[in-house]
């Protein structure tokens, strides 16, 4: 029998669960370093034809921003292992005969978190980029700050790579018995507004556009996630097993 732990012991547990995270996340920046300037290469590639050199205005500038890049380049490494942390910390609340699932949690959420990063890159970043750009071409000079530039550029990226976790979220949720299809469906105009609101907070700038490019995919997403919801519900209910918490 499965000694239950108290809240000390889970304050405890996702205490240590948090300290490893860190620690990998400490370990995979510091090997990111060397490469750093070939990943702030492959960044640049987005505003390639619309932005030259970046400039930096402060002797530090040029070491937080390989320390920036390297940071996400660790964070996209540690990612596996940050997955199983919280997976390893969420075990306790759920049924035994999903504790097999570990592999799949960690691939799916790993494939969601490249695709998404991977639209970010493609699709978004040169849309908004030559959007931003387009205003004031004759009578501005635009000088880009390499820190706004590399902020703007990784802050698009983790917002999307994370919001392409929602189908998943979806999908433990309702196999978990949280959520449902129904319920998701009911409170699509309350989505809506938060939906917004989330795109407006993790936004890297100010503008509605940039607003805009995060908040469309997102519903698209909330809609994906509302059908990934209706199927894990159609499949609970045909095994005849209801999950309890």
């Amino acid at each position: 029998m499965d000694h239950e732990l108290t809240i000390l012991e889970h304050l405890g547990e996702l205490r240590r669960r948090i300290i490893i995270v860190l620690a990998s996340l400490c370990v995979t920046t510091i090997f990111s370093l060397p490469f750093a300037g070939h990943v702030l290469k492959i960044l640049k590639l987005p505003a390639a034809g619309i932005v030259g050199k970046l400039a930096v205005f402060s002797p530090q500038d040029a070491f937080l921003i390989y320390m920036r890049v390297s940071f996400l380049t660790g964070f996209i490494i540690a990612l596996p292992v940050i997955l199983y942390q919280f997976w390893a910390f969420l075990v306790p609340a759920i049924e035994e005969r999903f504790k097999q699932y570990l592999v799949y949690f960690i691939m799916s959420c790993s494939i969601a978190f490249v695709s998404g990063s991977l639209f970010s890159y493609f699709i978004l970043l040169p849309k908004a980029l030559t959007f931003l750009l387009s205003f004031g071409v004759d009578e501005l000079n635009p000088i880009i700050a390499a820190d706004s530039y590399i902020s703007f550029v990784v802050g698009l990226i983790l917002s999307c790579g994370l919001m392409f976790q929602m189908p998943i979220l979806s999908f433990i949720l309702t196999r978990i018995g949280l959520i449902n299809s129904r319920a998701l469906r009911n409170k699509f105009g309350i989505a809506i507004v938060a939906i917004f609101v989330v795109a407006a907070v993790i936004t890297p700038t100010t503008d509605v556009f940039n607003m805009m490019l995060l908040a469309i995919p997102m519903l698209f997403l909330y809609e994906i996630s509302i059908w990934v919801s209706a199927v894990t519900g159609r499949l609970r209910a045909s095994a005849h097993k209801p999950v309890e918490i």
